[in-house]
């Protein structure tokens, strides 16, 4: 039996351990290393990380050079995929074009392509989120994949209360608010540099989606992402998860400081939030309405799609190079 006294025994614990008592810990990584060496739930990928290859599978599938090249990203995002999954217990996010946020057929079509290719590898759909753009579309989309088809959802890029609040209705699995991008805006906007963790708008901003949902019973759990600091991680745990950088791992696995629920459903079952229902037009009047989240969706989409497009590119060319025997 231990004779250490609790606090005693919680200083030799590290940030990161306290912290997997309170919050499912996922790693946003592209890098396998990392994701063995902390040992998260769950990972979450991006078109900037993925690195491998399905060149041959894009010029088998044939057709015109846009298909094949279409055909060879999916499978280059679901090969990802596999090799994550092969690292961690739960589920990995895999990510539909961006360039398809503003069509909802489009990506239901690309979605249950993907899933496609994880059950043909022997995966199945439980263990794999399609992470969508939380458009309005997109949060469509997320409603008619949960609901018709049985695929989980992660809609990300999500920056305002309405894009939360419409995820909820729509029923999706989870949704990723980018914590540290609401932050960067703010620092850029209003002159102050810094902001102390328990005033940091993008944490006010998870709070507040958090103890909407715990209030209000809405099964969609909330994972925030982006994390600029260890601060702004800190100051949410007890939120459903938390998608956390290596770096910020590695940060957090050498810091011994106390890491105590900031987020309980307790405390969110007491605040005094009112519920709301938001369709088309008081979705997009709601939205409109915060500066912050229209601008960072809109930069967001196009960073996600600028880097499908380098993806294209660089596929192109090897491609090219395969079909001239290089």
């Amino acid at each position: 039996m231990s004779t250490l006294s609790p606090d005693k025994r919680r200083k030799m614990e590290s940030a990161l351990s306290q912290l997997k008592k309170h919050t499912v810990v996922v790693a946003d990584t592209g890098d396998f290393n990392a994701i063995e060496e902390y040992k998260p739930q769950d990972a979450t990928t991006n078109p900037s990380l993925i690195l491998a290859a399905a060149i041959k599978y894009g010029v088998a599938k044939g057709g015109t050079e846009e298909e094949q090249v279409a055909n060879a990203m999916d499978k280059l995002f679901v090969s990802f995929g596999l090799e994550i999954l092969k690292k961690v217990p739960g589920r990995v996010s895999t990510e539909v074009d961006a360039r398809l946020s503003f069509d909802k057929a489009a990506m239901v079509a690309k979605a249950l392509k993907l899933i496609g290719l994880y059950e043909e590898a022997g995966i199945s759909k439980e263990r794999v989120l399609i992470k969508l753009s939380s458009t309005w579309e997109g949060i469509q989309a997320g409603r008619e994949l949960e609901k018709d088809h049985g695929v989980h959802c992660n809609m990300t890029l999500l920056f305002s209360f309405a894009q939360a609040v419409a995820c909820a209705e729509a029923k999706v699995t989870l949704i990723s608010p980018f914590v540290g991008r609401i932050l960067d805006w703010h620092k850029e906007n209003s002159g102050r540099a810094s902001y102390e963790p328990h005033e940091d708008p993008g944490v006010l901003s998870v709070t507040k989606i958090y103890n909407y949902y715990k209030k209000f019973g809405y099964g969609t759990v909330v994972m925030g992402a982006s994390f600029r600091n260890t601060g702004q991680v800190k100051a949410l745990a007890g939120c459903d998860l938390l998608t956390i950088s290596p770096g910020l791992l590695a940060e957090l696995s050498q810091d011994h400081s106390a890491v105590t629920p900031a987020l309980r459903v307790d405390k969110a079952k007491a605040c005094d939030l009112e519920k709301i229902h938001l369709g088309e037009q008081d979705y997009r009047w709601q939205h409109n309405e915060d500066r912050m989240a229209v601008e960072k969706l809109s930069d967001g989409i196009r960073k996600f799609a600028a880097d499908a497009i380098k993806l294209e590119t660089m596929i192109k060319g090897k491609m090219l190079s395969v079909k001239n025997g290089e």
